[in-house]
């Protein structure tokens, strides 16, 4: 542990981690965790994942394949129980996550394809209830050893909103690092008091604090710039930690990334079954730059030209490539 953490005495820490920074489809999800710690739990979320636990949680690129995203799902539902929150649906249990409410998420929609990303029909769990159950079992071990998972929260920043973003010169770095301000601050909100923030690195970031945007009429003071970690002091909020590889390293920003991987692939999964309505014979596709999501891009175009979809709700675009779009808040 670093000098800068052990000298910090907050009960509230919260792991934030990003899914879907680089494909060429669907939505940038960042995900945050809350928990509350003694001195044994705060080592503990800071720490790479050991024993039968680290089975269950890390790196989600590791652990599960696009498409397999049970083990998330199980986690999200095994926290919104902890929160008294009874899930019937996966669309339901996002719902209970997200940190925007569905009026907002759908604000940016044409409204003859909102259905593009917002259809729910035929969704159904992948994880049992027995799944669910060794999650909860999990908290409970980790409550024992010093930390209480408060809540989940999971950010989503549709296609629509990173292009206007990228029209306005924001790279998807800029989006990912003002979200996870934003999710900072909602933690601050609902802890009540000031958090520790441990983030993954956004990109190939050494130096956050002239990027920030939520946090940018905040005082700052640098604690730590450096490849590995770049921590910063916000007083009234509390601190906030970029670390490389913090998904694989510090358990908390590992149970972010699996629950943000869920809903990730939750709404991608939503994008194709938008086009096998109109072609059956349509395969899955991640959204990454992959052959296999090249050919879906090309076989469903003739599909988004009959239905009027428009481009900037499908594809993403670089900075720079983005046409000036009206701001979309």
């Amino acid at each position: 542990m670093s000098k800068a953490q052990s000298s910090w005495s907050s009960p509230y820490y919260v792991g934030i981690d990003e899914n879907g920074m680089g494909p060429r489809l669907g939505p940038l999800v960042v995900t945050a965790v809350l928990a509350q710690v003694d001195e044994a739990g705060a080592r503990l979320v800071a720490s790479r994942p050991k024993g039968s636990v680290a089975a269950r949680i890390g790196d989600s690129k590791k652990l599960v394949a696009f498409g397999n995203s049970a083990l998330g799902e199980a986690w999200a539902r095994a926290l919104a129980a902890r929160a008294g929150v009874v899930a019937r649906t996966p669309a339901e249990l996002l719902g209970a996550l997200a940190l925007d409410p569905q009026r907002d998420l759908e604000a940016p929609c044409p409204s003859h394809h909102v259905d593009l990303c917002w259809n729910t029909a035929h969704e159904t769990f992948a994880s049992g209830d027995d799944a669910v159950a060794t999650c909860l079992n999990d908290l409970d071990r980790l409550e024992a050893r010093g930390v209480r998972i408060r809540s989940g929260r999971v950010a989503i920043v549709c296609t629509k909103r990173l292009n206007e973003a990228a029209s306005r010169g924001l790279s998807r770095f800029h989006v990912d690092l003002h979200t996870m301000e934003r999710l900072t601050l909602a933690a601050r909100k609902e802890a009540g008091d000031e958090v520790y923030a441990l983030c993954g690195k956004v990109g190939g970031f050494n130096f956050y604090g002239g990027h920030f945007g939520p946090l940018a009429g905040y005082l700052h003071a640098v604690l730590l710039e450096s490849r590995a970690r770049s921590e910063y002091s916000v007083p009234g909020v509390g601190r906030l930690a970029f670390v490389r590889d913090g998904d694989d390293t510090h358990l908390i920003i590992g149970l972010a990334s699996l629950i943000g991987k869920w809903a990730r692939d939750l709404l991608m999964r939503r994008v194709i079954s938008y086009h096998r309505v109109h072609d059956a014979t349509l395969t899955d596709a991640s959204g990454y730059h992959d052959p296999v999501t090249s050919r879906f891009i090309l076989s469903s175009a003739l599909i988004r030209k009959k239905q009027k979809v428009e481009s900037a709700c499908f594809e993403r675009v670089a900075v720079g490539k983005a046409k000036r779009a009206p701001h979309v808040t």
